[in-house]
């Protein structure tokens, strides 16, 4: 009988095949058009566990299902509680894809997907390495749960409301979450900071109706102009948030952590012509741009609907428009005084003649961990070892809502990692995962679960 790291190591080809039925799956979870879709990728890993030998249960909630999972076979030994989401962001523009999104594609050496790395392909890894202990018939070295969303790229709700009536169920004692990246192609990362997110958006209504731009124009109010002059009031030319009260509270990296920041192989130069692609970085100039991604507080717009954007010409005054912000955050802000904040801010800005209505809703908390805990530790040396190179410490300037709620609900040392790539173009077009680096992080997965079982 073969060991669990030779079985992965002779299935690599069926792990991506299997991984590329999954991707097929359009689970988009923002749009109510795909929502069979979302459930067809839950049942899909629901079945796809169940063959494994887990138990499992699929849970309805008010939106999409959340898929939980047991493996225990080790009495007396430490529970990992793993974490991933199945729902992925929408494709469009689907004309910048080179294939298409829901059609997985193999090419120098990257799957590319919508799904790819964010998250099917680092969720999957974690499914590849406890099944490579079941079929090989190795006594398990921890306890597994699995609790896996279908909203993580639309809000999170539903696990946040199930994770704090359910604090018995999902009991253990670290949790795993695969919802990250390397530092670099090589270089394998765990995430000791997580910004938090407040998202929402900005509404300003002109005239009551859409009106003549000739018969009206320099008299009536254009909403597009005042979200303009409302956007600029926001945030000024240097990326400083100009909401009264919004830095109170930030706590910045200690002195230890930001000296391992100035130690990582960051060249800038490379960042911004291979990662950026812009002419320059922008954001506050006195901070380094790894403190500025991963430790500074942002305000972004994502979106301005409104108006007539068809072909041609239509020359009119729109009566509404609309900006989708967000804004990220760092510890110690807390959202709900921040939404509270932004929304009396943005509303005092109101232009002549305009009603601005500010609608901010999905939240996630920021957080930080310290490098001591034993989980980290752990992982630091499983990713280490599958690598081949000694896995560094960063923070994650995007926002994972579940690992506040791991922490503060059920008091679980957390650890935050994956297999993406810089390059990995998550809630892009041409989204793809490493497939070296996907293989890899199914050994990390069971160097780790070895690791924290006391077995190595």
């Amino acid at each position: 009988m073969s060991t669990p790291l030779e079985f992965i190591q002779s299935h690599r080809a069926q792990f991506e095949r299997e991984l590329c039925d999954l991707l097929r799956i359009p689970s988009v979870s923002t749009l109510p058009a795909r929502r069979d879709d979302v459930r067809a990728a839950a049942d899909w890993i629901a079945t796809h566990l169940r063959d494994i030998g887990l138990t499992v249960d699929v849970i309805p909630t008010t939106r999409h299902p959340l898929v939980y999972a047991e493996w225990l076979q080790a009495p007396g030994r430490p529970t990992v509680l793993g974490y991933g989401h199945y729902d992925v962001q929408p494709s469009d523009p689907d004309e910048l894809w080179t294939t298409p999104p829901y059609s997985p594609t193999i090419r120098n050496g990257g799957l590319y997907a919508r799904g790819a790395a964010d998250d099917k392909g680092q969720l999957f890894t974690l499914i590849a390495a406890i099944r490579a202990y079941v079929r090989t018939r190795t006594p398990a070295p921890v306890n597994v749960k699995l609790i896996i969303e279908g909203e993580e790229e639309s809000g999170g709700e539903s696990i946040a409301a199930y994770v704090r009536s359910h604090g018995d169920r999902l009991r253990a004692d670290a949790a795993l979450v695969l919802d990250f990246g390397v530092f670099a192609p090589g270089i394998p990362a765990i995430a000791l900071g997580l910004r938090g997110i407040v998202g929402g958006e900005i509404e300003v209504q002109g005239a009551a109706r859409d009106l003549h731009s000739g018969l009206y124009g320099g008299v009536a109010p254009n909403p597009f102009q005042a979200l303009a002059e409302i956007i600029t009031r926001i945030k000024d030319a240097d990326g400083h948030v100009l909401i009264p009260g919004f830095y109170d509270r930030v706590a910045p990296p200690d002195a230890l952590e930001r000296a391992a920041w100035d130690r990582l192989p960051f060249d800038e130069a490379a960042f911004l012509r291979e990662e950026v692609g812009s002419t320059a970085l922008t954001g506050e100039p006195d901070y380094t741009p790894l403190e500025r991604m991963w430790a500074r507080p942002t305000f972004e717009v994502h979106g301005m609907p409104g108006g007539f954007t068809g072909e041609g010409t239509k020359t009119v005054i729109p009566a509404r428009a609309t900006a989708k912000i967000s804004m990220r955050l760092v510890p110690h802000q807390d959202p709900g005084e921040i939404r509270s904040l932004a929304s009396a801010h943005i509303r005092s800005l109101a232009p002549r003649g305009t009603r601005v209505d500010v609608r901010l809703w999905h939240g996630a908390k920021p957080v930080v961990m310290p490098p001591t805990l034993p989980a980290v530790a752990a992982a630091q040396r499983a990713l280490s070892e599958a690598f081949g190179r000694e896995a560094v410490f960063t923070r994650m300037g995007g926002s994972v809502p579940i690992v506040a709620d791991f922490i503060e609900e059920l008091n679980i040392p957390t650890v935050v990692t994956g297999w993406a790539t810089p390059d990995a173009n998550a809630h892009s077009p041409n989204e793809r995962l490493d497939l070296e680096h996907f293989h890899k992080g199914i050994v990390a997965v069971i160097r780790f679960f070895e690791r924290i079982g006391g077995r190595a």
